[in-house]
Protein backbone atom coordinates (compact mmCIF):
# COMPACT_ATOMS: atom_id res chain seq x y z
CA UNK A 1 0.00 0.00 0.00
CA UNK A 2 1.31 3.57 -1.07
CA UNK A 3 3.08 5.04 1.95
CA UNK A 4 2.19 9.34 2.00
CA UNK A 5 5.07 11.23 3.47
CA UNK A 6 4.80 14.64 4.14
CA UNK A 7 7.00 17.35 5.01
CA UNK A 8 6.38 20.56 7.12
CA UNK A 9 9.65 22.41 7.36
CA UNK A 10 12.74 22.85 4.92
CA UNK A 11 14.86 24.81 7.48
CA UNK A 12 15.25 26.25 11.26
CA UNK A 13 12.68 28.70 10.98
CA UNK A 14 10.68 27.44 8.39
CA UNK A 15 6.65 28.54 8.38
CA UNK A 16 5.39 27.37 11.71
CA UNK A 17 2.23 26.48 11.11
CA UNK A 18 2.95 24.18 8.38
CA UNK A 19 2.64 21.11 11.15
CA UNK A 20 -0.85 22.00 11.50
CA UNK A 21 -1.54 22.36 8.16
CA UNK A 22 0.14 19.22 7.01
CA UNK A 23 -2.06 17.60 9.34
CA UNK A 24 -5.39 18.67 9.27
CA UNK A 25 -4.84 19.48 5.09
CA UNK A 26 -5.49 15.80 4.37
CA UNK A 27 -4.47 12.54 4.85
CA UNK A 28 -0.80 11.13 5.70
CA UNK A 29 0.92 8.33 7.22
CA UNK A 30 3.95 10.35 8.26
CA UNK A 31 4.96 14.20 8.48
CA UNK A 32 8.77 14.87 8.27
CA UNK A 33 10.51 18.02 9.02
CA UNK A 34 14.29 18.99 8.19
CA UNK A 35 15.94 21.65 10.95
CA UNK A 36 19.23 21.64 9.93
CA UNK A 37 21.95 22.89 7.81
CA UNK A 38 25.68 23.94 7.95
CA UNK A 39 25.01 27.43 9.49
CA UNK A 40 22.44 25.96 11.63
CA UNK A 41 24.51 23.62 13.32
CA UNK A 42 27.02 26.43 14.32
CA UNK A 43 24.02 28.31 16.19
CA UNK A 44 22.99 25.17 17.94
CA UNK A 45 26.83 25.08 18.16
CA UNK A 46 26.67 28.15 19.79
CA UNK A 47 23.76 27.74 21.97
CA UNK A 48 25.52 24.39 23.61
CA UNK A 49 27.85 26.40 24.64
CA UNK A 50 26.28 28.71 26.54
CA UNK A 51 24.22 26.00 27.68
CA UNK A 52 24.90 22.39 27.81
CA UNK A 53 21.29 21.18 27.93
CA UNK A 54 20.35 23.30 24.61
CA UNK A 55 21.50 22.70 20.84
CA UNK A 56 18.57 21.53 19.82
CA UNK A 57 15.42 23.17 17.35
CA UNK A 58 13.18 24.75 19.93
CA UNK A 59 10.71 25.81 17.54
CA UNK A 60 10.16 21.78 17.04
CA UNK A 61 9.16 21.33 20.80
CA UNK A 62 6.63 24.17 20.43
CA UNK A 63 5.18 22.64 17.28
CA UNK A 64 5.09 19.61 19.08
CA UNK A 65 3.07 21.00 22.01
CA UNK A 66 0.14 22.64 19.68
CA UNK A 67 0.24 19.33 17.54
CA UNK A 68 0.75 16.45 19.03
CA UNK A 69 -2.33 15.25 20.44
CA UNK A 70 -3.78 16.36 16.68
CA UNK A 71 -0.90 13.72 14.83
CA UNK A 72 -1.77 10.73 17.60
CA UNK A 73 -5.36 11.61 16.61
CA UNK A 74 -5.03 11.00 12.84
CA UNK A 75 -2.62 8.50 13.23
CA UNK A 76 0.53 10.32 11.60
CA UNK A 77 4.09 9.32 13.03
CA UNK A 78 6.58 12.22 13.52
CA UNK A 79 10.39 12.08 12.15
CA UNK A 80 12.61 15.10 11.90
CA UNK A 81 16.16 16.08 12.76
CA UNK A 82 15.17 19.16 14.58
CA UNK A 83 17.68 16.96 17.80
CA UNK A 84 20.34 18.79 16.36
CA UNK A 85 23.71 19.08 18.75
CA UNK A 86 21.33 16.95 21.33
CA UNK A 87 18.44 14.72 20.21
CA UNK A 88 18.66 12.78 24.12
CA UNK A 89 17.57 16.49 25.46
CA UNK A 90 15.17 17.01 22.80
CA UNK A 91 13.39 13.47 23.42
CA UNK A 92 13.64 14.11 27.46
CA UNK A 93 11.63 17.40 26.79
CA UNK A 94 9.32 15.55 24.24
CA UNK A 95 8.73 12.62 27.46
CA UNK A 96 7.95 15.64 29.47
CA UNK A 97 5.47 17.63 27.15
CA UNK A 98 4.00 14.06 26.51
CA UNK A 99 3.33 13.95 30.65
CA UNK A 100 2.29 17.50 30.60
CA UNK A 101 -0.57 17.11 27.86
CA UNK A 102 -1.67 13.59 29.20
CA UNK A 103 -0.85 11.84 26.23
CA UNK A 104 0.14 8.32 24.67
CA UNK A 105 2.77 9.01 22.72
CA UNK A 106 6.42 7.08 22.36
CA UNK A 107 9.31 9.10 21.79
CA UNK A 108 12.51 7.52 20.18
CA UNK A 109 15.93 9.45 18.96
CA UNK A 110 18.86 8.56 17.17
CA UNK A 111 22.49 9.28 18.34
CA UNK A 112 26.27 8.76 17.71
CA UNK A 113 26.62 11.75 14.66
CA UNK A 114 28.20 13.98 17.00
CA UNK A 115 31.83 13.21 17.17
CA UNK A 116 33.47 16.56 19.13
CA UNK A 117 34.59 13.85 21.67
CA UNK A 118 37.21 12.93 18.72
CA UNK A 119 38.24 17.19 18.66
CA UNK A 120 41.86 17.01 18.68
CA UNK A 121 41.17 14.68 15.40
CA UNK A 122 39.82 17.62 13.39
CA UNK A 123 41.64 20.36 15.02
CA UNK A 124 39.48 21.08 18.07
CA UNK A 125 35.88 22.66 16.38
CA UNK A 126 33.19 23.79 17.89
CA UNK A 127 30.86 21.13 16.28
CA UNK A 128 31.54 18.20 14.71
CA UNK A 129 28.62 15.76 13.53
CA UNK A 130 28.83 13.06 10.74
CA UNK A 131 26.09 12.40 8.32
CA UNK A 132 24.21 9.51 9.30
CA UNK A 133 21.64 7.45 7.13
CA UNK A 134 18.04 5.95 7.62
CA UNK A 135 18.15 2.76 9.65
CA UNK A 136 18.35 4.06 13.14
CA UNK A 137 15.05 5.67 12.25
CA UNK A 138 13.52 2.72 11.22
CA UNK A 139 14.49 1.08 13.89
CA UNK A 140 12.61 3.16 16.08
CA UNK A 141 9.52 3.35 13.94
CA UNK A 142 9.75 -0.62 13.73
CA UNK A 143 9.95 -0.85 17.94
CA UNK A 144 6.87 1.41 17.67
CA UNK A 145 7.86 5.20 18.38
CA UNK A 146 5.14 7.77 16.89
CA UNK A 147 7.85 10.50 17.63
CA UNK A 148 11.37 9.88 16.09
CA UNK A 149 13.93 12.85 17.15
CA UNK A 150 17.73 12.62 15.02
CA UNK A 151 20.75 14.16 14.75
CA UNK A 152 22.62 14.99 12.26
CA UNK A 153 21.65 12.56 9.07
CA UNK A 154 21.03 13.20 5.71
CA UNK A 155 18.11 15.46 4.87
CA UNK A 156 16.53 12.81 2.80
CA UNK A 157 16.89 10.04 5.10
CA UNK A 158 14.19 11.55 7.80
CA UNK A 159 11.91 10.39 4.53
CA UNK A 160 14.04 7.09 3.54
CA UNK A 161 13.67 5.86 7.12
CA UNK A 162 9.40 5.71 7.42
CA UNK A 163 9.41 4.72 3.52
CA UNK A 164 12.11 1.72 4.48
CA UNK A 165 10.59 0.85 7.55
CA UNK A 166 7.09 0.73 6.15
CA UNK A 167 7.98 -1.27 3.18
CA UNK A 168 10.35 -3.83 4.86
CA UNK A 169 13.60 -2.92 2.50
CA UNK A 170 16.66 -4.81 3.02
CA UNK A 171 20.03 -2.83 3.63
CA UNK A 172 20.85 -3.84 -0.36
CA UNK A 173 17.77 -2.95 -1.97
CA UNK A 174 19.63 0.07 -3.47
CA UNK A 175 17.00 0.87 -6.31
CA UNK A 176 14.28 1.25 -3.74
CA UNK A 177 16.73 2.82 -1.19
CA UNK A 178 17.55 5.09 -4.33
CA UNK A 179 14.24 6.24 -5.25
CA UNK A 180 13.48 7.02 -1.57
CA UNK A 181 16.32 9.21 -1.06
CA UNK A 182 15.07 11.13 -4.75
CA UNK A 183 11.14 11.75 -3.39
CA UNK A 184 13.04 12.27 0.58
CA UNK A 185 15.67 15.06 -1.74
CA UNK A 186 12.56 16.67 -3.53
CA UNK A 187 10.25 17.66 -0.49
CA UNK A 188 13.31 17.88 2.25
CA UNK A 189 13.31 21.60 1.29
CA UNK A 190 9.61 22.50 1.61
CA UNK A 191 8.03 24.78 -0.65
CA UNK A 192 10.81 24.89 -2.71
CA UNK A 193 9.10 21.91 -4.23
CA UNK A 194 5.98 23.12 -4.70
CA UNK A 195 6.83 26.30 -6.40
CA UNK A 196 8.93 28.40 -4.16
CA UNK A 197 11.67 30.23 -5.48
CA UNK A 198 10.97 28.54 -8.77
CA UNK A 199 12.45 30.18 -12.07
CA UNK A 200 9.08 30.71 -13.64
CA UNK A 201 7.08 31.95 -11.00
CA UNK A 202 5.45 34.07 -13.04
CA UNK A 203 3.75 31.53 -14.83
CA UNK A 204 1.46 30.26 -11.96
CA UNK A 205 -0.44 31.46 -8.82
CA UNK A 206 2.49 31.07 -6.23
CA UNK A 207 0.48 32.65 -2.98
CA UNK A 208 1.76 30.89 0.00
CA UNK A 209 2.61 27.56 -1.46
CA UNK A 210 1.34 24.11 -0.02
CA UNK A 211 4.31 22.00 1.91
CA UNK A 212 5.36 18.55 -0.84
CA UNK A 213 4.18 14.96 -0.08
CA UNK A 214 5.57 12.29 -1.30
CA UNK A 215 3.22 8.87 -1.92
CA UNK A 216 6.03 6.69 -2.55
CA UNK A 217 5.92 2.66 -3.87
CA UNK A 218 7.54 -0.27 -2.83
CA UNK A 219 9.52 0.18 -5.77
CA UNK A 220 11.04 3.07 -4.84
CA UNK A 221 8.93 5.15 -7.29
CA UNK A 222 7.09 7.54 -6.26
CA UNK A 223 4.48 10.70 -7.29
CA UNK A 224 5.55 14.28 -5.71
CA UNK A 225 2.39 16.14 -5.08
CA UNK A 226 0.50 18.63 -2.36
CA UNK A 227 -2.98 18.90 -0.34
CA UNK A 228 -5.15 19.95 -2.72
CA UNK A 229 -6.64 23.20 -2.45
CA UNK A 230 -3.22 24.99 -1.22
CA UNK A 231 -1.12 27.30 -2.86
CA UNK A 232 1.53 26.51 -5.25
CA UNK A 233 1.95 24.38 -8.21
CA UNK A 234 3.97 21.01 -8.67
CA UNK A 235 4.85 20.52 -12.16
CA UNK A 236 8.03 18.87 -13.96
CA UNK A 237 9.47 22.46 -13.60
CA UNK A 238 9.69 22.50 -9.89
CA UNK A 239 10.50 19.16 -9.36
CA UNK A 240 13.36 19.26 -11.88
CA UNK A 241 14.31 22.72 -10.21
CA UNK A 242 14.37 20.70 -6.63
CA UNK A 243 15.86 17.86 -7.87
CA UNK A 244 19.23 19.85 -9.42
CA UNK A 245 19.65 21.85 -5.68
CA UNK A 246 22.85 21.23 -4.39
CA UNK A 247 23.63 17.62 -6.05
CA UNK A 248 27.25 18.21 -7.32
CA UNK A 249 27.01 15.25 -10.65
CA UNK A 250 24.95 12.22 -11.85
CA UNK A 251 26.01 9.98 -8.33
CA UNK A 252 24.30 11.59 -5.53
CA UNK A 253 26.38 9.55 -1.99
CA UNK A 254 24.99 9.26 0.97
CA UNK A 255 25.40 6.73 4.15
CA UNK A 256 23.17 3.96 2.18
CA UNK A 257 22.96 4.33 -1.20
CA UNK A 258 24.89 5.76 -4.26
CA UNK A 259 21.82 7.41 -6.00
CA UNK A 260 22.16 7.67 -9.58
CA UNK A 261 20.18 10.86 -10.47
CA UNK A 262 21.18 9.92 -14.28
CA UNK A 263 18.79 7.87 -14.62
CA UNK A 264 15.28 9.31 -13.29
CA UNK A 265 12.39 9.84 -15.51
CA UNK A 266 9.70 13.06 -14.36
CA UNK A 267 6.20 12.55 -15.99
CA UNK A 268 3.58 14.84 -15.00
CA UNK A 269 0.84 12.65 -13.78
CA UNK A 270 -2.05 14.87 -12.77
CA UNK A 271 -2.77 18.84 -12.08
CA UNK A 272 0.12 19.13 -9.24
CA UNK A 273 1.40 15.63 -9.50
CA UNK A 274 4.90 14.56 -10.61
CA UNK A 275 5.85 10.82 -11.28
CA UNK A 276 9.30 9.66 -10.18
CA UNK A 277 10.46 6.68 -11.82
CA UNK A 278 13.42 4.81 -12.63
CA UNK A 279 15.94 5.55 -9.97
CA UNK A 280 18.96 3.03 -9.97
CA UNK A 281 20.99 2.49 -6.93
CA UNK A 282 24.96 1.85 -6.11
CA UNK A 283 26.08 0.94 -2.62
CA UNK A 284 27.63 3.70 -0.59
CA UNK A 285 30.77 4.44 -0.33
CA UNK A 286 32.79 3.51 2.38
CA UNK A 287 33.47 7.19 4.03
CA UNK A 288 30.93 9.40 6.06
CA UNK A 289 30.83 13.58 5.51
CA UNK A 290 31.26 15.40 8.38
CA UNK A 291 30.12 18.79 9.03
CA UNK A 292 32.44 20.63 11.11
CA UNK A 293 32.11 24.27 12.65
CA UNK A 294 34.97 25.98 13.80
CA UNK A 295 34.78 30.02 15.33
CA UNK A 296 36.87 32.13 12.83
CA UNK A 297 36.79 35.19 14.72
CA UNK A 298 34.64 38.54 14.54
CA UNK A 299 33.61 40.36 11.68
CA UNK A 300 31.85 43.99 11.59
CA UNK A 301 30.80 46.00 8.14
CA UNK A 302 28.87 49.29 7.28
CA UNK A 303 27.89 51.12 3.96
CA UNK A 304 28.70 54.34 2.67
CA UNK A 305 26.18 55.63 0.55
CA UNK A 306 27.38 57.83 -2.25
CA UNK A 307 25.22 59.74 -4.17
CA UNK A 308 25.15 61.65 -7.55
CA UNK A 309 28.50 62.63 -9.57
CA UNK A 310 31.83 61.43 -9.18
CA UNK A 311 30.94 58.25 -7.78
CA UNK A 312 34.55 56.37 -8.43
CA UNK A 313 36.33 59.40 -6.92
CA UNK A 314 33.88 59.52 -3.39
CA UNK A 315 34.54 55.82 -3.12
CA UNK A 316 38.40 55.79 -3.62
CA UNK A 317 38.37 58.85 -1.08
CA UNK A 318 36.44 57.01 1.95
CA UNK A 319 38.34 54.16 1.33
CA UNK A 320 42.04 56.17 1.60
CA UNK A 321 41.02 57.70 4.50
CA UNK A 322 39.51 54.36 6.85
CA UNK A 323 42.37 52.66 5.41
CA UNK A 324 44.73 55.11 6.93
CA UNK A 325 43.12 55.36 10.27
CA UNK A 326 43.60 51.83 10.75
CA UNK A 327 46.92 51.26 9.20
CA UNK A 328 48.63 50.94 12.70
CA UNK A 329 46.34 48.11 13.50
CA UNK A 330 44.89 46.69 10.27
CA UNK A 331 42.12 44.09 10.34
CA UNK A 332 43.60 40.80 9.16
CA UNK A 333 40.76 41.20 6.24
CA UNK A 334 39.37 44.05 5.25
CA UNK A 335 36.67 43.68 1.82
CA UNK A 336 35.28 46.60 -0.03
CA UNK A 337 32.13 46.34 -2.67
CA UNK A 338 31.27 48.68 -4.90
CA UNK A 339 27.45 48.85 -6.28
CA UNK A 340 26.60 50.99 -9.06
CA UNK A 341 22.80 51.48 -7.82
CA UNK A 342 23.09 54.81 -9.26
CA UNK A 343 21.71 56.61 -12.35
CA UNK A 344 21.96 59.03 -14.05
CA UNK A 345 20.22 62.41 -14.12
CA UNK A 346 17.82 60.55 -11.63
CA UNK A 347 14.23 61.96 -10.12
CA UNK A 348 15.32 60.23 -6.88
CA UNK A 349 17.78 60.86 -4.27
CA UNK A 350 18.02 56.97 -4.09
CA UNK A 351 18.34 56.28 -7.75
CA UNK A 352 21.16 58.78 -7.35
CA UNK A 353 22.91 57.13 -5.09
CA UNK A 354 26.00 53.97 -5.20
CA UNK A 355 26.61 51.52 -2.18
CA UNK A 356 29.84 51.23 -0.84
CA UNK A 357 30.45 47.95 1.41
CA UNK A 358 32.97 47.67 3.63
CA UNK A 359 33.40 44.37 5.75
CA UNK A 360 36.50 43.78 8.32
CA UNK A 361 37.57 40.25 10.09
CA UNK A 362 39.76 39.93 12.89
CA UNK A 363 40.85 37.52 15.48
CA UNK A 364 40.91 40.80 18.02
CA UNK A 365 37.17 41.55 18.72
CA UNK A 366 38.36 45.17 19.67
CA UNK A 367 40.24 45.46 15.89
CA UNK A 368 37.12 44.30 14.41
CA UNK A 369 34.85 46.59 16.83
CA UNK A 370 35.82 49.27 18.45
CA UNK A 371 38.28 50.75 16.53
CA UNK A 372 36.77 49.99 13.04
CA UNK A 373 33.08 51.73 14.13
CA UNK A 374 35.42 54.65 15.94
CA UNK A 375 37.75 55.13 12.34
CA UNK A 376 34.78 54.88 9.99
CA UNK A 377 32.41 57.14 12.28
CA UNK A 378 34.95 59.67 12.83
CA UNK A 379 35.33 60.47 8.69
CA UNK A 380 31.23 61.81 9.06
CA UNK A 381 32.77 65.06 8.80
CA UNK A 382 35.90 65.13 7.31
CA UNK A 383 35.23 63.01 3.98
CA UNK A 384 33.20 62.93 0.47
CA UNK A 385 30.14 65.42 0.20
CA UNK A 386 26.67 63.67 1.29
CA UNK A 387 28.41 61.29 3.55
CA UNK A 388 26.42 59.16 5.23
CA UNK A 389 25.83 55.55 5.97
CA UNK A 390 22.88 52.80 5.81
CA UNK A 391 23.79 52.11 9.52
CA UNK A 392 26.49 52.72 11.43
CA UNK A 393 28.80 50.03 12.37
CA UNK A 394 28.39 48.18 15.69
CA UNK A 395 30.00 45.80 17.93
CA UNK A 396 31.82 42.93 16.45
CA UNK A 397 29.74 39.66 15.85
CA UNK A 398 31.54 36.13 15.71
CA UNK A 399 31.47 34.64 12.48
CA UNK A 400 31.75 31.00 11.54
CA UNK A 401 34.12 28.79 9.78
CA UNK A 402 32.67 25.51 7.58
CA UNK A 403 34.94 22.98 6.71
CA UNK A 404 33.99 19.52 5.60
CA UNK A 405 35.95 16.19 6.66
CA UNK A 406 35.52 11.97 6.00
CA UNK A 407 35.97 9.41 7.97
CA UNK A 408 35.55 5.89 8.06
CA UNK A 409 32.03 5.12 8.47
CA UNK A 410 33.02 1.58 10.22
CA UNK A 411 34.43 4.33 13.10
CA UNK A 412 30.91 6.08 13.54
CA UNK A 413 28.34 5.10 16.08
CA UNK A 414 24.69 4.77 14.91
CA UNK A 415 22.37 4.31 17.59
CA UNK A 416 18.87 3.82 17.76
CA UNK A 417 17.12 4.63 21.19
CA UNK A 418 13.80 2.83 21.11
CA UNK A 419 10.67 3.89 23.49
CA UNK A 420 11.29 1.63 26.35
CA UNK A 421 14.93 3.11 26.51
CA UNK A 422 16.52 0.46 25.60
CA UNK A 423 19.60 1.23 22.76
CA UNK A 424 20.38 -0.72 19.93
CA UNK A 425 23.41 -0.13 17.72
CA UNK A 426 22.86 0.04 13.56
CA UNK A 427 25.66 -0.99 11.76
CA UNK A 428 27.04 0.92 9.02
CA UNK A 429 26.98 -0.18 5.70
CA UNK A 430 28.72 -3.41 4.81
CA UNK A 431 28.83 -3.57 1.45
CA UNK A 432 30.23 0.11 -0.18
CA UNK A 433 31.56 0.90 -3.16
CA UNK A 434 34.09 4.05 -3.95
CA UNK A 435 32.46 7.37 -5.46
CA UNK A 436 33.61 7.83 -8.89
CA UNK A 437 32.54 10.37 -11.68
CA UNK A 438 30.19 9.22 -13.95
CA UNK A 439 31.39 8.96 -17.49
CA UNK A 440 30.61 12.18 -19.60
CA UNK A 441 27.30 11.67 -21.76
CA UNK A 442 27.44 11.78 -24.87
CA UNK A 443 26.06 15.35 -26.26
CA UNK A 444 23.06 15.21 -28.44
CA UNK A 445 23.43 16.45 -32.11
CA UNK A 446 23.78 19.92 -32.29
CA UNK A 447 20.79 22.30 -33.35
CA UNK A 448 21.01 25.79 -34.06
CA UNK A 449 18.19 26.17 -36.84
CA UNK A 450 17.26 29.73 -37.67
CA UNK A 451 17.49 33.24 -36.92
CA UNK A 452 19.26 34.31 -33.67
CA UNK A 453 18.00 37.21 -31.37
CA UNK A 454 19.68 38.61 -28.06
CA UNK A 455 17.75 37.96 -24.82
CA UNK A 456 18.48 36.87 -21.35
CA UNK A 457 19.43 33.31 -20.83
CA UNK A 458 16.55 33.03 -18.82
CA UNK A 459 14.30 33.23 -21.59
CA UNK A 460 14.77 29.84 -21.85
CA UNK A 461 16.30 27.91 -19.26
CA UNK A 462 15.19 27.51 -15.64
CA UNK A 463 18.02 27.83 -12.94
CA UNK A 464 18.20 26.61 -8.92
CA UNK A 465 21.45 27.38 -6.92
CA UNK A 466 22.78 27.57 -3.47
CA UNK A 467 26.22 26.49 -1.09
CA UNK A 468 27.94 23.86 0.04
CA UNK A 469 30.17 24.63 2.07
CA UNK A 470 32.45 27.13 0.22
CA UNK A 471 31.31 26.07 -2.95
CA UNK A 472 28.30 27.09 -5.23
CA UNK A 473 26.20 24.73 -7.10
CA UNK A 474 23.88 25.84 -9.70
CA UNK A 475 21.69 24.03 -11.57
CA UNK A 476 19.47 24.60 -14.89
CA UNK A 477 17.54 23.11 -17.19
CA UNK A 478 15.36 23.13 -20.44
CA UNK A 479 11.45 22.48 -21.29
CA UNK A 480 12.20 21.24 -24.75
CA UNK A 481 14.54 18.76 -26.65
CA UNK A 482 15.39 21.08 -29.20
CA UNK A 483 16.21 23.19 -26.25
CA UNK A 484 18.46 20.59 -24.94
CA UNK A 485 19.59 20.39 -27.75
CA UNK A 486 20.86 23.56 -28.14
CA UNK A 487 21.73 24.25 -24.52
CA UNK A 488 24.48 21.37 -24.05
CA UNK A 489 26.63 22.73 -27.10
CA UNK A 490 26.12 26.51 -26.41
CA UNK A 491 26.72 27.32 -22.16
CA UNK A 492 29.66 25.40 -21.71
CA UNK A 493 32.13 25.82 -18.69
CA UNK A 494 34.13 28.50 -20.73
CA UNK A 495 30.79 30.58 -21.80
CA UNK A 496 29.68 29.82 -18.05
CA UNK A 497 32.53 32.25 -16.92
CA UNK A 498 32.38 34.43 -19.25
CA UNK A 499 28.83 35.42 -18.32
CA UNK A 500 29.44 35.17 -14.64
CA UNK A 501 32.76 37.29 -14.59
CA UNK A 502 33.46 36.29 -10.60
CA UNK A 503 33.64 32.71 -11.73
CA UNK A 504 36.16 33.29 -14.19
CA UNK A 505 39.22 32.80 -12.03
CA UNK A 506 38.03 29.56 -10.03
CA UNK A 507 37.59 25.76 -11.00
CA UNK A 508 33.97 25.48 -12.61
CA UNK A 509 33.13 21.71 -13.51
CA UNK A 510 29.95 20.78 -15.39
CA UNK A 511 27.97 18.10 -14.68
CA UNK A 512 25.47 17.15 -17.77
CA UNK A 513 21.94 15.41 -16.86
CA UNK A 514 20.40 14.52 -20.04
CA UNK A 515 17.62 12.77 -18.88
CA UNK A 516 16.40 16.09 -17.14
CA UNK A 517 17.89 18.27 -19.73
CA UNK A 518 19.62 19.57 -17.54
CA UNK A 519 23.53 20.56 -16.16
CA UNK A 520 24.90 21.62 -12.65
CA UNK A 521 27.69 24.05 -12.37
CA UNK A 522 30.25 23.55 -9.57
CA UNK A 523 31.82 26.64 -8.56
CA UNK A 524 35.03 26.15 -5.96
CA UNK A 525 35.68 28.04 -3.34
CA UNK A 526 33.18 31.03 -4.68
CA UNK A 527 32.15 30.90 -0.82
CA UNK A 528 34.96 31.41 1.16
CA UNK A 529 34.98 29.46 4.28
CA UNK A 530 31.38 28.86 4.49
CA UNK A 531 28.25 31.14 5.05
CA UNK A 532 28.74 31.77 8.31
CA UNK A 533 31.48 33.41 7.21
CA UNK A 534 29.96 36.04 4.99
CA UNK A 535 32.36 35.43 2.17
CA UNK A 536 30.03 37.41 -0.49
CA UNK A 537 26.97 39.90 -1.23
CA UNK A 538 25.19 36.51 -1.57
CA UNK A 539 26.61 34.11 1.01
CA UNK A 540 24.69 31.06 0.43
CA UNK A 541 24.67 31.69 -3.91
CA UNK A 542 21.16 31.68 -3.46
CA UNK A 543 20.62 34.51 -6.39
CA UNK A 544 23.68 33.07 -8.60
CA UNK A 545 20.92 31.52 -10.89
CA UNK A 546 19.19 34.16 -11.11
CA UNK A 547 22.15 36.37 -12.35
CA UNK A 548 22.83 33.50 -14.54
CA UNK A 549 19.46 34.00 -16.34
CA UNK A 550 19.51 37.68 -16.32
CA UNK A 551 22.81 37.43 -18.54
CA UNK A 552 21.85 38.08 -22.70
CA UNK A 553 23.41 35.84 -24.82
CA UNK A 554 21.97 34.66 -28.85
CA UNK A 555 19.51 32.57 -28.55
CA UNK A 556 17.90 30.64 -31.48
CA UNK A 557 14.34 32.29 -31.87
CA UNK A 558 12.78 29.26 -32.46
CA UNK A 559 13.17 28.74 -28.77
CA UNK A 560 11.39 31.74 -27.66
Amino acid sequence: MTVRIGNASGFYGDRFSAVREMLTGGPLDYLTGDYLAELTMLILGRDRMKDPARGYAKTFLRQMEENLGLAKEKGVKIVANAGGLNPAGLAEALRELVAKLGLDVSIAHVEGDDLIGRGEEFGKPLTANAYLGAWGIAECLNAGADVVVTGRVTDASVIVGPAAAHYGWARDDYDALAGAVVAGHVIECGAQATGGNYAFFTEHEIGVPGFPIAELEADGSSVITKHEGTGGVVNVGTVTAQLLYEITGARYAGPDVTTRFDTLTLTQDGPDRVRITGAKGEPPPPTLKVCLNRLGGFRNETTFVLTGLDIERKALLVREQLEGALKEKPPAEIRWTLARTDHPDADSEQLASALLHCAVKDADPNIAGRAFSGAAIELALASYPGFHVTAPPSAASPYGVYEAAFVDAQQVPHIAVLPDGSRVDIAQASETLELSEVDEPELPEPRFAGAMTRVPLGRVIGARSGDKGGNANLGVWVRSEDAWKWLAHRLTVAEFQLLLPETASLKVTRHLLPNLWAMNFVVEGILGEGVASQARFDPQAKALGEWLRSREIDVPESLL
